[in-house]
C-alpha cells in the first residue's frame, strides 16, 4: 500500500457508490480489535508459564485500555486530515505488530515485550482502530447517526464473541506453555491483518454535496430537537465548551459502572451464590459471560438506533437512570433470586455497550460533523480512567470486605452502591448539557472548506 493509495482522495466515493458497503468496512476493523475483550483467556495459562500474578497478567489489557483513550485523544485530529483507509491501515499495522511483539517476547519469556507489544504498540491500534469509521459512518448516514456508529461498534463488543473461542481452541492446540501462547499470538496478529485489510480496501466517503437517497435532509426532521445543530464546531473549541466536559463525565461513570460487572462477573455470580442451595459452577459462570458479551454487542446497536427516534438525550436517561435502579435491584436482590441478578447485569452491560455506540451520535448532534472524528477521540479519554477506574472500585472494596471476613454476596455490596452514586453523577451531567453556544460555531467557509485544509486551519497551521 503506497502513501497514495492511503490518502483521503483516493477513497473518495464514485457516483452510485452503496453507502452499506462501509459498515462491513468499519466491522472488519472493529470485529479485530474486538478481541481486547477476550484477553483474559490468556490470564491463566500466562500467570502459569511465566509465574505472574493476576495483578500483573491483567496489565497489558489495562495498559491496552489506557493507551486506546489516549492514542484515539491524540490521533484524532490525524485521522479527521488523513482519511478512514489511512487510519484503518495505521490500526492494522499496530494491533497487529503488537501481536507479534507480544508472541516474541512470550517465545523468549520476556514478559515485559508482551505487555509493550500488545498493550502499547497493540493498544495504539486499538485507539486509532476504533476511531476511524466513526465520522465517516455520520458523513454517509446523517439521516441514522445512530444506528450507522451502533453497528460498527457493536463489532467492539461482540469481538470477544469470536476471539474467546478462537483463542481458547489455539491454546488447546498449541499448548498452554510459552511456546504455545507465543504461536497462537503469531497467528493472532496475521490473521487479524488479513481479515483488517477488507476494511482498508473496501472504505470510501462521500463525495462533497452528496445527500442520502429519497427522502427529507436530516435536518429537517431534526430541526425542532434543541440538540441538533445545524452548525459546526471544530475539535480545539470543543474542548472549550461545558457540553463536552459534561459528556466525557457521563461516558466515565457510565463505563465505570459496566467495566466493574464486566472484569470480575464470572467471580462475582459465583460468589453472590456460593452460600446458597443453588451454587453456580464454574461452566455456568463461563456461560454468563458469554451472555453479558452478547448483551453488550446487541446493546450497541439496539440502544443507539433507538436513540435515532426519541434523542440522545433521553437515551442516556435510560442508560444512567435505570441502570442505577438495576444495580440498586442487584443490592437488594441479587443474592435471592439468579433471574433477578442475570437479568439485571445483562440490563446494565447492554447500557455499557450502548453508551459507547450512542455517544459520536450525541457529539455531532452538539457538534456537527466537520470534527466530529477527533472530538470523539479526545472524549475517549474518559475511557482510559473509567478503565482503571472500574476493576479498581469492585477489586479493592471486594479485597477489604474478604479481609473483614465477610463473603458471598456481602463483598460487593458496598461497591455496588458506589456505583449507583457514579451513575447518579451521570445523570445529573446529563441533565446540564444544553446546545453549544454560537461562540463556538466555526464560520461557514471554514467548515465547508476542503477535508485537509479545513484541519490545518482549526490546528492553527
Amino acid at each position: 500500500m503506497t502513501t497514495g493509495f492511503l490518502d483521503r482522495t483516493r477513497t473518495v466515493a464514485p457516483a452510485g457508490w452503496s453507502r452499506w458497503l462501509v459498515p462491513p468496512a468499519a466491522l472488519s476493523v472493529h470485529l479485530s480489535i474486538g478481541q481486547a475483550y477476550a484477553w483474559s483467556v490468556f490470564k491463566p495459562p500466562l500467570e502459569s508459564s511465566l509465574n505472574l500474578s493476576g495483578t500483573a497478567s491483567a496489565l497489558p489489557f489495562q495498559l491496552g485500555i489506557v493507551m486506546l483513550g489516549l492514542s484515539a485523544a491524540f490521533g484524532g485530529t490525524l485521522v479527521e486530515r488523513n482519511g478512514p483507509r489511512w487510519a484503518m491501515a495505521v490500526s492494522l499495522l499496530c494491533f497487529s505488530s503488537g501481536f507479534l511483539i507480544a508472541a516474541l517476547g512470550a517465545s523468549l519469556e520476556q514478559y515485559w515485550l508482551v505487555v509493550f507489544g500488545y498493550g502499547f504498540v497493540g493498544g495504539i491500534g486499538l485507539g486509532i482502530g476504533y476511531i476511524s469509521p466513526v465520522s465517516t459512518l455520520i458523513k454517509w448516514f446523517p439521516d441514522r447517526p445512530g444506528m450507522a456508529t451502533g453497528i460498527a461498534i457493536m463489532g467492539f463488543g461482540g469481538g470477544a464473541l469470536i476471539a474467546s473461542p478462537w483463542s481458547a481452541q489455539m491454546l488447546e492446540t498449541f499448548g498452554s506453555d510459552s511456546g504455545g501462547i507465543a504461536s497462537a499470538f503469531l497467528v493472532h496478529g496475521l490473521v487479524y491483518a488479513a481479515f483488517m485489510t477488507l476494511g482498508v480496501l473496501l472504505v470510501r466517503v462521500p463525495a462533497e454535496g452528496w445527500r442520502p437517497p429519497a427522502g427529507r435532509a436530516p435536518q429537517e426532521k431534526q430541526e425542532k430537537r434543541t440538540l441538533v445543530t445545524t452548525a459546526d464546531v471544530s475539535a480545539r473549541n470543543a474542548v472549550r465548551t461545558p457540553q463536552f466536559w459534561c459528556l466525557w463525565v457521563v461516558l466515565c461513570m457510565n463505563v465505570t459502572a459496566g467495566i466493574g460487572i464486566l472484569e470480575k462477573a464470572a467471580p462475582m455470580i459465583g460468589d453472590f451464590f456460593a452460600d446458597t442451595s443453588t451454587p453456580v459452577s464454574a461452566s455456568a459462570a463461563a456461560g454468563f459471560v458469554a451472555l453479558l458479551s452478547l448483551a453488550n454487542m446487541s446493546g450497541r446497536f439496539l440502544w443507539s438506533a433507538t436513540s435515532d427516534v426519541i434523542g440522545r438525550k433521553n437515551m442516556y436517561r435510560v442508560y444512567l437512570g435505570v441502570g442505577a435502579l438495576m444495580y440498586l435491584a442487584i443490592v437488594q436482590l441479587g443474592d435471592a433470586s439468579k433471574p433477578v441478578f442475570i437479568t439485571c447485569a445483562l440490563v446494565i452491560l447492554s447500557f455499557y455497550g450502548g453508551g459507547f455506540a450512542t455517544v459520536p451520535a450525541y457529539l455531532k448532534d452538539l457538534f456537527g460533523t466537520y470534527q466530529v472524528g477527533a472530538i470523539h477521540g479526545r472524549l475517549l479519554t474518559a475511557w482510559s480512567l473509567a478503565g482503571v477506574l472500574g476493576p479498581l472500585i469492585v477489586n479493592w472494596v471486594a479485597d477489604s470486605q474478604e479481609g473483614a471476613g465477610r463473603s458471598g454476596s456481602e463483598l460487593y455490596g458496598l461497591s455496588l452502591s458506589i456505583m449507583i452514586g457514579l451513575l447518579a453523577v451521570g445523570f445529573l451531567a446529563n441533565e446540564l448539557v444544553r446546545p453549544v453556544n454560537p461562540k463556538y460555531h466555526e464560520p461557514v467557509s471554514t467548515a465547508g472548506a476542503t477535508p485537509g485544509r479545513a484541519h490545518e486551519e482549526a490546528d492553527g497551521r
